[in-house]
């Protein structure tokens, strides 16, 4: 079965740290560029970060960037997302998805995605 699955998800205070994890099975991410998207309850799907295919290149929404890290580990099939100093605004859920030879990350977040995965909570409160 061909799939993205997310994990690493938890209830954390403001201030501290989690590393969620996209793992891949029945195929190999290397080829693949990833985005992390998220989705608190009651507001639109936004962008998190991209990574590409060859990992030349990364992306980070404003409201992330210097707080949140990501990377990918070809031999363990999976791209991590570090998420450093939480606010309670971070709350959501975080979905992966996967698009083949992604070159560049797009303004917009958009791309083709060939896989999703069903997502992790993440929850920041005090």
């Amino acid at each position: 079965q061909l799939e993205l699955v997310e994990s690493g998800g938890g209830l954390v205070q403001p201030g501290g740290s989690l590393r969620l994890s996209c793992t891949a099975s029945g195929f190999t991410l290397d080829s693949y560029g990833i985005v992390w998207f998220r989705q608190a309850p009651g507001k639109e799907r936004e962008g998190v970060s991209c990574v590409t295919s060859s990992s030349a290149s990364t992306k980070y929404a404003d409201y992330v960037k210097g707080r949140f890290t990501i990377f990918r580990d070809n031999a363990e099939n999976t791209v991590y997302l570090r998420m450093n100093s939480l606010k309670p605004e971070d709350t959501a859920v975080y979905y992966c998805a996967a698009a083949s030879n992604l070159a560049l990350c797009g303004s917009d977040w958009s791309g083709d995605y060939a896989y999703w995965g069903h997502g992790t909570r993440v929850t920041v409160i005090s």
